[in-house]
């Protein structure tokens, strides 16, 4: 079915929301599948992993290939076969500090981020229906309602875009879409672009628009015109289950896939997607699904969030090699290089939502981290 785009409202509450998810929120938060496998990981990580390997890769099934990073064409190079060791540390680690404190776990989930250029850093609060807007020290500048916002990205017009429609509690209601605000106006006043979708999560959009949607429980990556038009075709050829965060690099869309125990992050060529090949695997052992998040590009390497191990994980997209640059993060969502936002380097600076509802500021050593 194609989406068409509207005019309409955001769909999102009215007035001043509550402090806390009414019961009936909490149930239905503990069905999301990060969130039932974070409040299950002791007891029942095996029984997880176990149901989840049946969509993971056959141990004896061949390593698809990858193109190589300087081409970015269908040129490929074999990837990397999962190894059964665990990630070992960066040789740098990164330090983190705390940007913005948090409230109680799960309850105060803040979900996706991003920088507009402009010096606001733009935060998705899938609990309490709020898009929220940061000024550089910290202080929150404006916030606006949506419906269980998720994925949010600055888009090639220099507009914002998010994603409503997550909180598995409200969605029922106004459904799921994609929403457009002005970041540089006093008071954002956000519009419905796409309309009628549900299931989504994270988002990237291209040069030309087009608007690539992850489906944590659903085959194919959502594939939509800048019309609001549904690219059927392209969607059913990248035929991945369970994707989370997208990022485009180059002619290249990097997946990141959640429900998957051998937690892969996989490459998609925009102009082939039917050709999608595994960069890695992240969980060597079945058991240790590491529940992927979100994901970003930063110099030259891919960086991934664990949900479940607090970790974010340092990719290399041509070899595959990756390792833990840091650690201690409470259930990460999102990660975002700071740009045109204060004082806080364009370089070295990354920003790290948690479901904790803390915003953590992560600074990169000066020479990368090996």
């Amino acid at each position: 079915m194609n989406r068409k785009p509207t005019g309409g409202p955001t769909g999102g509450p009215t007035g001043k929301p509550t402090a806390r998810p009414e019961p009936e929120q909490r149930r239905a938060l503990t069905h999301h599948p990060r969130v039932a496998a974070f409040l299950r990981r002791t007891a029942c990580t095996a029984v997880l992993a176990s149901a989840l390997t049946l969509t993971a890769p056959p141990a004896s099934a061949a390593t698809p290939q990858a193109p190589t990073a300087t081409s970015r064409t269908s040129s490929a190079v074999k990837a990397p076969a999962p190894t059964t060791a665990p990630l070992d540390r960066c040789a740098q680690q990164a330090h983190t500090e705390v940007f913005r404190a948090g409230g109680p776990p799960l309850l105060d989930w803040r979900e996706n981020l991003e920088f507009d250029g402009h010096g606001t850093l733009w935060v998705s609060h899938v609990t309490r229906h709020r898009v929220e807007g940061y000024a550089p020290d910290g202080t929150l500048r404006t916030s606006f309602p949506v419906n269980g916002p998720g994925g949010i990205r600055r888009g090639p017009d220099g507009m914002m875009y998010v994603n409503f429609g997550l909180n598995p509690l409200t969605s029922w209601v106004s459904g799921g879409g994609i929403l457009r605000f002005d970041p540089t106006a006093a008071t954002p006043k956000p519009v419905k672009v796409v309309d009628g979708v549900s299931g989504v999560n994270g988002l990237a959009i291209d040069a030309d628009g087009n608007f690539y949607l992850g489906r944590e429980l659903a085959t194919g990556i959502l594939k939509i015109r800048p019309d609001g038009t549904t690219d059927e075709k392209w969607t059913r050829a990248a035929n991945i289950f369970g994707t989370n965060g997208l990022q485009i690099v180059g002619d290249q869309l990097y997946a990141s896939v959640l429900t998957n125990a051998a937690s892969p992050v996989v490459r998609i060529p925009l102009n082939d997607p039917a050709h999608h090949t595994t960069v890695t695997h992240l969980s060597p052992r079945p058991f240790d699904i590491k529940l992927l998040d979100d994901l970003t590009a930063f110099d030259g390497n891919l960086l991934v969030t664990s949900f479940r191990d607090g970790e974010l994980i340092q990719v290399e997209p041509t070899t595959g090699r990756s390792c833990i640059l840091a650690t201690g993060l409470r259930m990460p969502t999102s990660v975002r290089l700071a740009r045109g936002f204060g004082d806080h380097s364009a370089q070295r600076a990354l920003f790290v939502s948690e479901a904790s509802g803390r915003i953590v500021k992560v600074t990169v050593p000066r020479h990368g981290a090996g």
